[in-house]
């Protein structure tokens, strides 16, 4: 990567957030935690780039998509991934190596690096979180409004949160729907533990002036411990960020094809 030295008003969404472009060799402190947004449309330049620094369980995992586009997806999101990680530890994408948890959670192989990540797609995007010494969970999803239906909510949300949710009006129901969803999400991924916590055994608030998380069934001190926060990355997205609770600098990246060198 070749550093952009600007920082830029999002061209997607403007009004709501500002991104640095990528730098060539990142640094990431003790209190910060980075957040990267790449695109999953790239060129047939770029994907090849990216295939050839699969490692042998990813190219198994792509050959399994039917749809040339989901695949195309999946080895978008892994180059990313590859190129974003090897910026920070001054590496080549070539040589990681990934274990997985019995969750499906990747970490990397090396176990005396203290940098920890979570990695989210949807659409045309994916996000990236990055923090030192600390699980992390990251979410993000195109807001479908035939999805985010009330009935759909009573399968997966609390009693509490169906009952916020329906108190929006109906054209800030969809994005309301998808706040509460990438926020169970994203605080499920950085516990690590996959689908095995049911949604419904927490609850997060689905509005943006009073804190995210608010109660957990299994431990009711376990809430004031996490910190859960959206990020805006496209207009007809919601995405959520959950880390350990404190004081935290969260900076955002974009990396795109003009942050590469090919």
């Amino acid at each position: 990567m070749r550093r952009l030295p600007k920082t830029h008003q999002d061209p997607i969404n403007p009004a709501v957030t500002t991104w640095q472009q990528a730098l060539q060799e990142p640094t990431l402190g003790e209190s910060e935690i980075h957040v990267w947004r790449a695109p999953l449309n790239v060129s047939e330049e770029t994907l090849q780039l990216f295939a050839e620094c699969l490692a042998p369980d990813e190219e198994t995992r792509a050959a399994r998509f039917h749809f040339d586009q989901h695949r195309n997806y999946f080895v978008a999101g892994r180059g990313w991934l590859r190129t974003i990680i090897s910026s920070y530890l001054k590496t080549t994408p070539v040589t990681l190596h990934f274990s997985y948890s019995s969750y499906g959670k990747p970490s990397l192989d090396e176990g005396t690096i203290r940098l920890r990540f979570n990695v989210a797609h949807s659409g045309e995007f994916a996000l990236y979180a990055f923090a030192l010494g600390r699980d992390i969970g990251v979410d993000i999803e195109l807001i479908n409004p035939e999805f985010a239906s009330e009935e759909i909510a009573k399968q997966f949300f609390s009693a509490n949160e169906v009952t916020a949710l329906l108190e929006f009006p109906a054209s800030e129901r969809p994005h309301a729907f998808f706040d509460c969803w990438t926020r169970k999400e994203a605080f499920i991924k950085a516990q690590g533990m996959g689908l095995s916590l049911p949604l419904d055994q927490f609850e997060v608030s689905l509005k943006h002036d009073e804190p995210a998380l608010l109660r957990t069934n299994w431990d009711l001190t376990e809430a004031p411990r996490w910190s859960l926060m959206n990020i805006a990355v496209a207009t007809e997205y919601a995405a959520a960020l959950a880390v350990p609770a404190g004081a935290y600098c969260l900076k955002h990246f974009h990396i795109d094809e003009a942050s590469l060198l090919i």
